[in-house]
């Protein structure tokens, strides 16, 4: 980034820590913290203000579409991954097969294994594309791993689920805010707000493609997913929404205030230079290690995972380095508000 950016990120952000745990939740900028004190202010007070904006609600869901490049009409809001993921358990049939890599996110997996009557099989994360077969019906799958950093290959996940006509589901939790991603060709995408994109729990994404929304029903549907929701707040609705906000939740509006800062601030900067910052961050730490003799995971993401290390975690904790231990490993992650420095004082007291 070049120093106008790096001035206005340190301008935006006012942790204490050297924080390095974005992979476990990324910190609220200055702007998101002012638009949620005002409206708890306004709630407060119990002026109209305080009741929640709609509009602000949809302006989120439009960025969040440019993000990921799709049309605005594919995105619902929701505040979990978890639910976004049972919609689509839902809608399987019993004994339907879905493919999951060994060991990722509970939320991407426990809505298909919860409904008791569907094949849930598990392969090694490099074995997906060659795992899916004519009996598949879905692959769901993070397109970054939260334990350790790895990237799924989703463009050959992607050619072999189009080969056996099977259906395809993507958590980009781990990977929205930093890696340059398109969900156009995924029938379903995944993603929580408040790791990369900077946001609070409570928002969360879920994009649907036009042909794969004829086949969910909206089970949670109250009046924000009718057509016109002011029209359908009494009694059965009319009409559901025509596009993929026939699947909406009704808003928590702190996060969604939230987050329409945090997603302007990553608009402004740009994925492509947070992908550059963090990745040469990772970059960085890895060549760091591999002086002081440890061996991370391999891998190309801004999330970098130390197996046999986790037990350090507290101590750098009690130091002010914020951190996580994950599956066995010390797991950093670096964000656009981490700096070289931050990197270096991780590895000097892990030297030391």
């Amino acid at each position: 980034m070049d120093l106008s950016l790096i001035d206005a990120v340190r301008a935006e952000f006012t942790h204490a820590t050297t924080y390095l745990n974005t992979a476990t939740a990324g910190l609220l900028p200055r702007s998101a913290v002012a638009a949620v004190r005002e409206l708890a202010e306004a709630a407060g007070a119990g002026v109209p203000a305080g009741h929640g904006d709609f509009d602000r609600v949809d302006r989120v869901r439009a960025a969040y579409a440019r993000l990921v490049g799709v049309d605005v009409q594919r995105v619902a809001l929701g505040s979990a991954v978890a639910t976004h993921v049972g919609l689509v358990a839902a809608a399987l049939p019993p004994g339907a097969e879905v493919l999951c890599p060994e060991g990722d996110f509970a939320s991407v997996i426990n809505p298909f294994v919860v409904r008791g009557d569907l094949k849930v099989r598990f392969v090694p994360l490099e074995a997906v594309a060659e795992g899916v077969g004519p009996g598949t019906a879905l692959v769901a799958l993070s397109a970054v791993q939260s334990a350790d950093g790895r990237l799924a290959d989703l463009a050959a996940v992607r050619a072999a689920t189009l080969r056996y006509g099977a259906r395809m589901l993507v958590d980009v939790t781990q990977a929205a805010g930093w890696l340059p991603f398109d969900a156009s060709p995924y029938d379903y995408t995944v993603a929580a707000g408040y790791k990369w994109l900077l946001g609070s729990r409570g928002a969360s994404y879920l994009t649907v493609s036009e042909e794969a929304q004829e086949g969910l029903t909206p089970l949670h549907a109250g009046w924000v997913a009718a057509e016109v929701p002011h029209e359908a707040t009494y009694g059965p609705m009319v009409q559901l929404a025509r596009g993929a906000r026939r699947f909406d939740e009704s808003p928590a509006f702190l996060p969604y205030y939230a987050a329409e800062a945090s997603l302007a601030l990553l608009e402004r900067i740009g994925i492509g230079a947070v992908h550059a910052h963090g990745t040469a961050l990772a970059a960085r730490y890895r060549a760091g290690l591999a002086r002081l003799g440890h061996e991370p995971v391999p891998g190309g993401s801004p999330i970098v995972a130390v197996p046999g290390l986790a037990g350090r975690q507290p101590a750098l904790l009690e130091a002010g380095i914020a951190t996580a231990a994950r599956a066995g490993a010390l797991r950093a992650s670096f964000h656009l508000y981490t700096t070289e420095a931050d990197v270096d004082r991780l590895l000097d007291a892990l030297a030391g």
